[in-house]
């Protein structure tokens, strides 16, 4: 494949258009497929080996990370993670394109984040057919188990994503959103200050 080829096929990626596997096989180096299969079998003492490995998988990595493996990841060069992370196990990242997190994020067990899907109409889907569009989670959000946030999705800052959503379409900011689809249930307000933590 030519250098003029490549850049055809990663505008198309970029415009969220259908792409297929052999047209996007020339990414294959991007793949940190061994430093993440390093990651999930390093023992949990050897904290700076682990801290060395997230810097060499993901595209850019914030301070004070947490990151309980195991956890998968289609490249991992196109994450982009920021301080203050939380991300329990079972955490999938496909990312054929950029997700970015922002800081003091919370994922509990067993989330998806998937930037790619795939066309509804089977010739279609001929050589893995799919498209990819960036996700965007920020600042302060807590994510719970089990939820998958499809292509495309903003989560705004704050925000809370209830266990089992499957969230298909971008959230506001100082929300709770819940449910499949996933909607917006409430807003987060004062009042939540004194929600289980009216002890304190």
């Amino acid at each position: 494949m030519t250098h003029a080829h490549e850049e055809e096929v990663l505008a198309r990626i970029a415009a969220g258009l259908v792409h297929t596997e052999s047209e996007a096989a020339f990414q294959a180096s991007r793949r940190r497929t061994e430093q993440i299969f390093a990651y999930n079998h390093t023992p949990p003492g050897e904290v700076e080996k682990r801290r060395a490995l997230l810097v060499a998988i993901f595209g850019s990595v914030g301070e004070r990370t947490v990151l309980l493996p195991p956890f998968h990841a289609g490249f991992g060069s196109n994450v982009h993670i920021g301080d203050d992370f939380f991300g329990n196990v079972n955490l999938t990242f496909v990312d054929d394109v950029d997700i970015r997190i922002g800081d003091g994020v919370m994922i509990a067990p067993s989330v998806t984040l998937t930037t790619t899907g795939h066309p509804v109409h089977p010739a279609r889907r001929t050589d893995f057919g799919r498209f990819s569009e960036p996700i965007v989670i920020e600042d302060k959000v807590w994510i719970g188990s089990n939820a998958v946030v499809l292509p495309g999705v903003r989560i705004g800052y704050g925000s809370v994503i209830g266990a089992g959503s499957v969230v298909s379409r971008s959230i506001p900011p100082m929300t709770v959103a819940l449910g499949t689809p996933c909607r917006v249930v409430r807003a987060i307000t004062d009042e939540d200050l004194t929600t289980r933590t009216a002890e304190r």
